[in-house]
């Protein structure tokens, strides 16, 4: 990639930030946010083709009452880290309500498990949204 293109994306990428989180963030605090995310959406599509394969594992594993399971499910996402969570990214873009969507994105980055720097990541992004504002029971 030039650095034409590189340059186009960065700002093209900034000023979607500065449209959705200008009133939620700080413009200083904006890479709390899109740093994480960029990381857990890449994680995500990484994930993405192992999903089924790994929620299933996960769930013959809670039947046979196995509490040790961090090998097995790496293995079946294939990595050395893996997200338990029933959703990804695109199926919560999709939420219709935002008090679900506010919960379940929430306790998405939760769900992936392994490695340091997948766990740091997501608990800052996790921090990070907590301090979004909640929405009110009549927004939709």
């Amino acid at each position: 990639m030039d650095q034409a293109t590189h340059n186009q994306i960065v700002s093209f990428i900034w000023g979607i930030a500065d449209d959705v989180l200008r009133d939620l963030f700080k413009r200083g605090k904006y890479p709390d946010v899109i740093l994480p995310m960029c990381v857990i959406r890449r994680m995500d599509a990484v994930l993405e083709p192992t999903k089924k394969r790994v929620l299933e594992t996960r769930e013959m594993l809670d039947k046979a009452g196995i509490t040790e399971q961090r090998a097995a499910l790496c293995d079946a996402a294939g990595k050395a880290f893996y997200n338990t969570s029933k959703f990804t990214l695109r199926d919560l873009t999709s939420r219709g309500n935002q008090q679900q969507l506010l919960a379940d994105f929430e306790d998405y980055p939760t769900a992936f498990r392994q490695t340091s720097r997948t766990s740091s990541t997501t608990s800052s992004f996790a921090t990070s949204c907590r301090h979004c504002p909640r929405p009110t029971p009549s927004a939709r």
